[in-house]
């Protein structure tokens, strides 16, 4: 995998039902489904069924990574290595992150980013939660504006947090691109 990542903050650990409806968004997206464990999925998501408008000249069909982590359901070492060396959260989002899910995606073209922010979006419609994106320096003040900022952190590493509308407003921005 080696292309851009999306993680969402959740308060709370994603019950069980919603898991369910979950899986069945993604499977409903997909080609290819694989799941590795409850709430830990690798597939092949259709871009044109999340709302990916200009496929370009590449296959519709993009490898993606999706996992829920925190305790309880999995992955919780890789959940507080990500938040170990984070600001806190709370005053920025309004709560302490305690579980999240991470959508990576395989490849690293334009439609994988934009593919990216539109089926975080999805998952962020079915369990909630705060999306947060790194930015580049010269993205601050296009991603300011757009509806859906919940907050931004400063440089040297400024960072957005926002609802799922932030993502989709931010996906077609002409310079939109994910940093990692």
């Amino acid at each position: 995998m080696g292309g851009p990542v999306l993680v969402i903050e959740l308060a709370e650990a994603v019950p069980v039902a919603t898991v369910e409806r979950l899986r069945d968004v993604l499977v409903g997206s997909s080609t290819w489904f694989v799941e590795k464990r409850p709430g830990g999925y690798d597939l092949n998501i259709v871009a044109d069924r999340i709302g990916v408008a200009d496929l370009g000249e590449v296959d519709v069909r993009r490898p993606f990574l999706v996992y829920i982590m925190g305790p309880g359901i999995g992955d919780e070492e890789i959940f507080e290595a990500e938040h170990a060396d984070g600001p806190n959260l709370e005053p920025l989002i309004g709560f302490s992150p305690t579980h999240a899910v991470d959508v990576i995606a395989g490849c690293n073209r334009p439609i994988d980013h934009i593919t990216t922010a539109l089926l975080t979006a999805a998952i962020m419609d079915v369990v909630g939660g705060v999306a947060n994106a790194e930015l580049l320096d010269d993205q601050v003040d296009v991603v300011a504006g757009l509806p859906g900022v919940i907050a931004m952190t400063d440089s040297p590493w400024p960072n957005v947090f926002g609802t799922a509308e932030f993502l989709r407003a931010w996906a077609v921005q002409p310079s939109f691109r994910l940093l990692k």
